[in-house]
């Protein structure tokens, strides 16, 4: 079978698979965070934590209650990874430095991912089992809660509240990320995943000794690409053949990694009342995907040049057991949620690949985004197209039926706003320190493009890089986790209140000026908007980067 059918018969398979799961799933999701009943493990839980199951909160006591728990996951992940020389199966490696730990913890607490260290060089099985995987689902469980409670703002009326975050935050772990990761770590192992708790010794060829690094890494890498978090066991990430050993893992996990931010949109339309929503939101992610796969497979595959084509294409960077389609998709599906795993260099991938990527993240992420992070953030853009279309005809915007007024907005746009500051604040300082340069593993414009892309995969809680940049100084370890820290919770603590305000309103009913919200129309205006506000944002910086490099 020719490389082309084989992409092609991926992709489809891909596509059918996901949506033989998408009903099930979505309606399943909705359930677990509308039902009142509480498990025995989950009473139990509540117990232990003093937490009253059946009160619910107002938006500012959820909003501190996220904060206030992302903060002790920050400093416990923090002892962990300083004090792992300490810890059961420590593989005689010592604790991880001070400013490297601060990254590695903001890292994985919001859902991020980044790493300036080699896995298997620098920590042990129990600082990467306990520490890193146990954050892998609480970030992405903190995710789901979120976007939950603004789903719970459209549809409550003249309520102060906007559910329970401890509950919300425990059903998500236990009831949706546990058993579905369970699952996903047995498929994995049966198809070569390793899953350990030991090195071996090997005799290679020429006789000599070599280790070779084991450990849970199935287990880790299940929940890594279903909670889209993406940090690798090893330093190779998805590439390595331990984590990813063939064509069938390698669509398995993008599988894992589009599984539940597909889902959340038929979650949305079963909580709405009306499924049209839901397949609404999904078409406009579906064509902002679709678009950037079929860009990123052209641009690796040498349609653009008929002499790569004829020479392998862009081969280099790449794995031979994937190829240049699975290659393209992987950094499509990685980079349209907040994912961050990796099954080729990113680095090496052509001028109009690369920015592929880089644009897919600079979208917000909504493509379908990650865990929750994907369906919150497309919520948004949402009303600011509903703003924009309530400007044009004159009339006051409405969603869901709740008026879109001036409180509504200003969260809006702070929310539109904040995380392109944190962005082009970063890049800008980065590129005038002076060491910055030497830092860069290429010059012009490819070595702009990765001080880019290390800004926006922070801020937008990706974690995959343009590998060429060393990102061990002190400056950007500080930089950009205090970028992965702000991109991470303005926006959550902006839709938090975003979901208080609609949550107070009373439901306006339509008219015959109500703009509808469930048409391939609107699906269309807002798949304009997010690229219009993104061109408008980046495009300078675009141009300075991967256009530039295309150009030349």
């Amino acid at each position: 079978m020719s490389d082309t059918w084989s992409g092609l018969l991926t992709i489809v398979t891909l596509v059918g698979v996901l949506a033989l799961v998408y009903v099930p799933l979505g309606d399943y999701m909705a359930r677990v965070f509308t039902t009142p009943r509480h498990t025995r493990v989950e009473r139990r839980i509540y117990r232990l934590g003093g937490v009253n199951a059946d009160a619910e909160q107002s938006p500012r006591a959820y909003t501190l209650s996220v904060l206030g728990f992302s903060l002790v996951s920050i400093v416990v992940l923090f002892a962990i990874l300083v004090g792992q020389s300490h810890l059961p199966y420590s593989r005689d490696l010592p604790g991880m430095p001070g400013w490297m730990s601060f990254n590695t913890a903001i890292s994985f607490v919001t859902n991020t991912n980044w790493q300036s260290y080699g896995g298997e060089s620098t920590l042990g099985f129990t600082a990467q089992a306990a520490g890193l995987a146990v954050q892998n689902f609480l970030s992405a469980a903190v995710g789901i809660a979120v976007a939950v409670a603004l789903i719970r703002g459209f549809v409550r009326v003249r309520s102060g509240e906007l559910g329970n975050f401890w509950v919300d935050l425990t059903r998500g772990t236990i009831r949706i990320l546990l058993p579905i990761a369970f699952v996903g770590a047995l498929v994995l192992v049966l198809n070569g995943v390793v899953q350990s708790f030991t090195d071996s010794t090997v005799t290679t060829l020429a006789g000599h000794s070599q280790v070779i690094t084991g450990g849970p890494v199935a287990s880790q890498e299940a929940i890594k690409e279903l909670g889209t978090n993406g940090g690798g066991f090893y330093n190779a990430n998805s590439a390595h053949p331990f984590e990813n050993p063939n064509g069938f893992t390698n669509a398995f996990e993008i599988f894992l990694i589009l599984l539940i931010p597909v889902a959340l949109t038929r979650t949305l339309g079963t909580m709405l009342g009306d499924r049209r929503q839901g397949l609404t939101v999904l078409g406009a992610m579906g064509v902002l995907f679709a678009t950037a796969v079929a860009i990123a497979t052209w641009a690796e595959i040498g349609g653009h040049s008929q002499a790569a084509s004829a020479a392998g294409a862009a081969m280099e960077g790449k794995e031979t057991r994937f190829g240049e389609w699975a290659s393209a998709l992987f950094a499509v599906a990685t980079t349209g949620t907040s994912t961050g795993a990796v099954n080729s260099s990113h680095d090496s991938l052509t001028p109009t690949g690369g920015g592929v990527t880089l644009v897919n993240m600079m979208l917000g992420e909504v493509a379908p985004g990650g865990v929750g992070a994907g369906l919150y953030g497309i919520l948004v853009m949402a009303i600011l197209a509903v703003f924009i279309a309530g400007l044009m005809v004159g009339r006051t915007p409405e969603l869901l039926g709740k008026k879109i007024g001036a409180r509504e907005m200003t969260y809006v746009a702070l929310y539109t706003l904040s995380v392109p500051a944190i962005i082009l604040v970063g890049v800008g300082s980065a590129i005038a320190l002076g060491s910055t340069p030497g830092a860069m593993g290429n010059p012009g414009g490819h070595g702009f493009s990765e001080v880019v892309y290390a800004y926006t995969s922070g801020a937008n809680n990706n974690g995959s890089a343009f590998g060429g940049i060393t990102v061990t100084s002190t400056f950007f370890q500080v930089t950009i986790g205090l970028a992965m820290l702000l991109g991470r919770f303005i926006p959550i603590v902006l839709v938090l209140l975003l979901a208080g305000s609609l949550a107070r309103q009373a439901k306006v009913p339509e008219t015959a000026g109500t703009l509808p919200t469930s048409t391939p129309l609107f699906g269309g205006l807002l798949v304009g908007v997010i690229l219009l506000t993104t061109g408008l944002t980046f495009f300078p910086a675009l141009a300075l980067g991967p256009i530039a490099e295309a150009l030349s």
